[in-house]
């Protein structure tokens, strides 16, 4: 059940919105694409991933890593749903496909989609609206994919976010 906060800790907007880092410190990718999706700070975005964690509430680590559990948990609770489109998983890294081969590929322009890319050695999350990226690398400001540093990255997972809908 989600928990409601107080309204102008949320911005909305029809356009895209940009990472709202409040923590004074360098923010790592899953708040980072959290927060412009949802519009709330990365403190809280972090606070829901301490909590999906079972961590007490008086231990505030940095959220370094997520797994996609944590980031669909962190979007349920802030009122979205996350789907597993595509996983490359079952290929080689050499055989998926980069994130500009998949740019060319029809797709929903409307819809937010999070891709989970190889960066060297490390996994990392990417946001893509459009034909525009948000992540840690951007500071949570959108660019276009073109402009990006993630073009040859190869892709292992594509997650759509929509807004979930209460029966």
């Amino acid at each position: 059940m989600p928990l409601e906060f107080d309204s102008e800790l949320r911005r909305q907007s029809s356009s895209l919105i940009e990472a709202n880092n409040d923590t004074g410190r360098v923010a790592f990718c899953g708040p980072v694409v959290l927060s412009a999706i949802t519009g709330y700070s990365i403190s809280k975005v972090e606070d829901e991933i301490r909590a999906f964690r079972e961590l007490p509430p008086e231990r505030k680590p940095i959220i370094k890593g997520t797994y996609a559990e944590e980031v669909a948990s962190a979007l349920a609770h802030f009122g979205y749903r996350m789907e597993l489109k595509t996983s490359f998983m079952h290929l080689a890294r050499k055989e998926r496909p980069t994130v500009w081969a998949w740019m060319q590929k029809p797709r929903n322009a409307w819809a937010h989609y999070i891709l989970a890319i190889h960066k060297g050695k490390e996994g990392h999350w990417i946001l893509i609206k459009g034909v525009k990226l948000c992540d840690t690398y951007s500071e949570g400001k959108w660019q276009f994919v073109c402009d990006g540093p993630h073009k040859g990255a190869r892709i292992m997972e594509i997650f759509e976010v929509k807004r979930a809908l209460e029966a």
